[in-house]
Order: structure tokens, then C-alpha cells, then sequence
């Protein structure tokens, strides 16, 4: 590319499609030149508010766009594999929304077509980049909390069920329901502040109690709607897990889409050290007054409250992608953490089936 912009193409005009082009849009060394998706009122104005000269509905057409170095994929996750292995095999970099996939298979795939390619391929955990997450990272990394030996995260909705009946609660197009969706987030900002500990064993259980009954979706905050009790609804609605860690630590994961219990959309982590504790509480995607490190001063108890702001969370994804394509050094970066999760995420599927705890393959 030598001193020429990035070229990328943008697929899906969704949440996570439209958040990466405004991303993309906003860097100097980056040009969109490709947007596509099926939603075509949508696809003509996305491409004129930032001119976006190449717009198409098929994703097909747009990865042979000549002259493309780059894909966005910001798709439902039945997409992602064969988006993803179209492009690698085409020589473009790949950053994809999360999960990487919806099973190991799909996932170990992508991440081969990226080594095989010698291509990027990223993706999107934007969390990992909020303002409390980032000053709590360099904490830890400096020693605060010592040794982590045990953690909780959790990403808990009242009535938010995504989509009643379309492909969020579609087994086959999205591969499971809040543990997929949510729990993969807080999975990876636990794994994330922890340094990265291996996983060793997972014992999960999964509920599907009020989305099988029309309850639990933003539309049925009052009373469940006809179209709602019609839809079908074949994943879970709660999912709780326990990790072993290697060398003894462990990691309690709890997400919902819909349950019973104080309103809210509500995340966050607390961390147990051998030298202090932490706690991250998001309500309602706040950001302001999340972030509490617990420690002695003198032998006395003592709480801090860091001053954090918000972070970049998209857009500091999005920027690092880019910068990793510019950089020329590719070879580290072709998914291999994002499969860590999602091998994680199998297991407690599978462990939930069975009703019994699962050991991870080495």
C-alpha cells in the first residue's frame, strides 16, 4: 500500500456495521470504498452521508472490488465464517464483529485461512477498550492486586431479549443466546484483566424460561404481543458458568437476556487478588463512577475511586486494526485469542447439554 489510504469495504448496515463505518470514516489514513447490505433505502443513504462510491447488497460483489485491501464484517453471525474465508482467500484483511463464530469449527477455519493468507484477522471486543477497563488493566499490570485468584463477571438484562423471532433466537443463524451474545464480551474483559489465564475445566448450565413464553423482549415490557408468543425462540435466556483456571484460580460468568430482578442493562467484573480487590459496575451502559479498587492504606481498609472516562471502545478497535495492517507485521494477529473464547463458549454449551462439568483440550 506504501503511502496510499487503506482501502476497506464495510459489510452490514446494522448497529456494528454502521459503528465501524463512522470508525473507518473518521481516520486519515483509511478510505471507505465499499458498503454493502440488504437493506437498500438504508444502504443508498449510509453510502451518501459518507460517499462511499461502491455500494452493493451482496457481500459477494463487494470482496471482489478491485483495489480493496480490507473487510468489516457486521453481519448476524451465521455470516462471519463465509465472509471471512471468502475475503482471507482473496488476500484481504478481516475485521469481524463478535464472536469470531458461532462454534469451534467455524472459528478454527478462519483463524487457518488467516495464517494460510498471512492476513489480519481481528475481532471486535470493544469493551476490553472502555475508559474503567483500560485504568484498571494498567493497574493490575503494575501490581496493585497482586496475584488474581478468583474473578466474577457478569452482563445481566430485565427485558433484553434482541429481536424476538429474528436471528438472535435462531439457534442454527446465531449459534446460542445471552452466553454467545453477552457472555462472550465479558468473557473476554475477564481473561483480558486476568493476563490471560488458561482455561482448564467449565461447568455451565443454561435456562430458557421466559423467552419461550413471550416475555423478556423490549416489546414486551407490558404484555407479550401476538407476534412475540408467535415466535419461536430456540435458544436460552440465562446462562451461568464456572471456570477452573490453571494453577488454581477460577472465574464465575453469569448473563441473561431476560430474568426477573431490577431493571437495567447491567455488566461488569470483580476481581479477588492476593494484594487487593476491584469491581467494575456498568448500569445502563453508564460511564461515569464504575471503577472501585479496594486495598489497606496503613493497615486500614480503604476504597479508590479512579477518575476514568469513557475510552474509545469502537473506535479504539477499529484504530488498532488499521494500525496493525499499516505496520506490516501481520503474523500475530489471525484470530487466535478470539478462538480462545469461543472454544470456551462450546464448552459451556456442551457442558450445559450434558449436565456435567467439561475439560478443555489443551
Amino acid at each position: 500500500m506504501n503511502d496510499q489510504k487503506l482501502r476497506v469495504g464495510v459489510v452490514g448496515l446494522g448497529f456494528a456495521g454502521r459503528t465501524a463505518l463512522e470508525a473507518f470514516s473518521e481516520l486519515p489514513d483509511v478510505e471507505v470504498v465499499a458498503l454493502a447490505g440488504l437493506e437498500t433505502d438504508i444502504l443508498k443513504s449510509l453510502g451518501a452521508e459518507h460517499s462511499v462510491p461502491n455500494l452493493f447488497e451482496k457481500w459477494e460483489d463487494l470482496i471482489t472490488l478491485d483495489g480493496l485491501d480490507a473487510v468489516s464484517i457486521g453481519t448476524p453471525t451465521q455470516l462471519h465464517a463465509p465472509i471471512a474465508l471468502a475475503a482471507l482467500e482473496r488476500g484481504l484483511h478481516v475485521l469481524c464483529e463478535k464472536p469470531l463464530a458461532r462454534t469451534v469449527a467455524e472459528g478454527t477455519a478462519m483463524v487457518e485461512a488467516s495464517k494460510k493468507a498471512g492476513r489480519v484477522l481481528k475481532v471486535v471486543f470493544n469493551h476490553r477498550e472502555r475508559g474503567d477497563v483500560a485504568t484498571l488493566k494498567h493497574q493490575i499490570d503494575e501490581g496493585l492486586l497482586g496475584r488474581i485468584y478468583y474473578a466474577k463477571a457478569h452482563w445481566m438484562r430485565r427485558n433484553g431479549i434482541p429481536g424476538m423471532g429474528g436471528w438472535f433466537t435462531n439457534r442454527e443463524l446465531s449459534g446460542g443466546g445471552p452466553l454467545i451474545d453477552l457472555g462472550v464480551h465479558i468473557l473476554d474483559m475477564a481473561l483480558h484483566l486476568m493476563n490471560e489465564p488458561k482455561v482448564t475445566t467449565v461447568s455451565a448450565n443454561t435456562f430458557a424460561e421466559l423467552g419461550p413464553r413471550g416475555r423478556g423482549s423490549v416489546s414486551s415490557v407490558i404484555r407479550p404481543t401476538v407476534d412475540t408468543l408467535g415466535a419461536k425462540f430456540e435458544v436460552e435466556d440465562l446462562a451461568t458458568a464456572y471456570l477452573r483456571l490453571e494453577g488454581g484460580g477460577a472465574l464465575q460468568l453469569e448473563t441473561s437476556w431476560a430474568t426477573y430482578r431490577a431493571p437495567g442493562d447491567n455488566f461488569g467484573i470483580e476481581l479477588f487478588g492476593t494484594e487487593g480487590g476491584a469491581k467494575i459496575d456498568v448500569q445502563n451502559y453508564t460511564n461515569t463512577d464504575t471503577l472501585k479498587i479496594f486495598t489497606d492504606v496503613g493497615g486500614i481498609p480503604a476504597e479508590v475511586r479512579p477518575a476514568t472516562g469513557p475510552g474509545l471502545g469502537h473506535r479504539a478497535v477499529v484504530s488498532e486494526f488499521v494500525a496493525i495492517v499499516l505496520s506490516g507485521d501481520w503474523s500475530a494477529h489471525n484470530g487466535s485469542e478470539a478462538l480462545a473464547r469461543t472454544r470456551i463458549i462450546d464448552a459451556a454449551y456442551a457442558s450445559a447439554k450434558a449436565g456435567r462439568e467439561v475439560e478443555l483440550d489443551d
